[in-house]
């Protein structure tokens, strides 16, 4: 594994147990950043330790003794060296999954401490424990770049200047941070399972650290229906992740996917999961019966949209949200016809609340190929591709416009 994918892969990882030694935002992430510079300065000439994280976290844990020593208030904070020294020989001794699995618990609940604002608890937890850039995190909340740099700085200053324990809370605190924590870890499952920028369409690491904190939180809280939802639904999604890009890493449609290559043993995991959590109601666990019927269908054709366009109406009444129209208005169009679907479209755009969002028009423009009204899908996925940024879903949208351009010329040549 080279030094690049390790800090994509695991980078969240090692910052979240120098947070546990350093207990200081700030100077866990200039360690952070200082051993991955010793990484790359060492590693090629000398070659890569047996242990790699393990060889990340003591150098990070020693090069923040090194920034304490380097700056001005060197003697106000020779208690805290004197400590941080202490720590040296205690971290490689730590069994490495339960040290990792515990400092990634303790991080989420950090933040999403209540003391935090909603708005900044959520994209402090993607920077934090999952090292998503600020411009990614902005763009996944559809906000200016500025005014989320400022959520996030805002939210460590807070955990500081507030002293905000780094633990797991007790039993009696952990439902009022439940909403916080699922939603944190489902956001870090869809940046990973259809990733907002660059050229990768999916970051499997992403997927995989939701799934390891769904499960975590499910040992944690097996009482609540909600954490069985949630990690029933990134299952199901995450077993089609083989048939979701093509050789070159396009984008392939749900109903164009090769459904041999989907995981039977998560499928089989998410369905138990699903069983024992949809009478519960709630949002996680309507997304997931959802898509519980995808993954029952062993053919596209097969798919019982009918119950798919409930389960969303279901889901809008609880969860009012543009996005979830749209998707349902989908789910109508497969179950009633192209035209019923475009109408809820159509009403949806006229109101304006997504008129950044590219799927919109990218969902306009297969209804209208679908319908064979040629000139106004090139239209429509004109619009989708100036608002698109991911280059796979570009490439795709790209094909599906020649696809539609070449129909309008062959209809002008008739």
């Amino acid at each position: 594994m080279t030094i690049e994918q390790i800090y994509r892969e695991e980078s969240g990882r090692i910052l979240a147990t120098l947070i546990r030694l350093l207990d200081d935002f700030d100077l866990a992430e200039e360690a952070l950043q200082e051993a991955f510079t010793a990484a790359l300065a060492q590693w090629p000439a000398e070659g890569a330790p047996a242990n790699p994280r393990a060889w990340l976290v003591s150098t990070g844990r020693n090069k923040a003794v090194d920034l304490l020593r380097r700056r001005a208030r060197f003697e106000a904070r020779r208690g805290e060296l004197g400590r941080l020294t202490g720590l040296a020989e205690q971290v490689p001794e730590e069994p490495e999954e339960t040290m990792l699995s515990d400092d990634r618990l303790r991080l989420i609940f950090t933040c999403c401490h209540p003391a935090l604002s909603r708005e900044a608890q959520v994209p402090l937890t993607l920077r934090t424990l999952c090292g998503l850039s600020t411009e990614e995190i902005a763009r996944a909340f559809l906000v200016p770049l500025p005014t989320m740099a400022r959520r996030i700085v805002r939210a460590q200053q807070k955990i500081r200047d507030a002293r905000i324990p780094y633990r797991v809370p007790s039993d009696e605190e952990l439902r009022e941070r439940l909403e916080a924590v699922l939603l944190a870890v489902y956001l870090v499952f869809n940046e990973g399972y259809t990733a907002t920028s660059g050229d990768a369409f999916i970051r499997r690491a992403l997927c995989g650290q939701a799934i390891r904190l769904g499960r975590l939180l499910r040992v944690l809280m097996p009482e609540q229906p909600e954490a069985r939802a949630l990690l029933a639904l990134t299952l199901l999604h995450d077993s089609r992740r083989d048939a979701r890009a093509g050789p070159e890493g396009d984008m392939v449609l749900l109903e164009e996917q090769d459904r041999s290559l989907w995981h039977g043993d998560e499928i089989r995991q998410g369905l138990a999961l699903v069983e024992s959590s949809v009478s519960a109601g709630g949002p996680y666990a309507l997304q997931a019966a959802i898509a519980a019927v995808h993954a029952s269908a062993p053919r596209p054709e097969g798919t019982d949209w009918r119950q798919i366009a409930a389960l969303y109406s279901l889901l809008l009444r609880i969860q009012p949200s543009p996005v979830i129209e749209l998707n349902r208005a989908v789910a109508v169009a497969m179950a009633d016809g192209a035209a019923a679907g475009l109408g809820l479209l159509d009403e949806l755009e006229l109101r304006g609340e997504l008129s950044g969002y590219y799927l919109l028009p990218a969902a306009r423009a297969d209804l209208l190929r679908r319908m064979g009204r040629w000139l106004e899908a090139v239209a429509a996925y004109r619009r989708a591709l100036s608002l698109v940024s991911l280059h796979a879903e570009r490439r795709f949208l790209a094909r599906r416009l020649a696809e539609v351009e070449g129909q309008v010329s062959e209809a002008r040549r008739d």
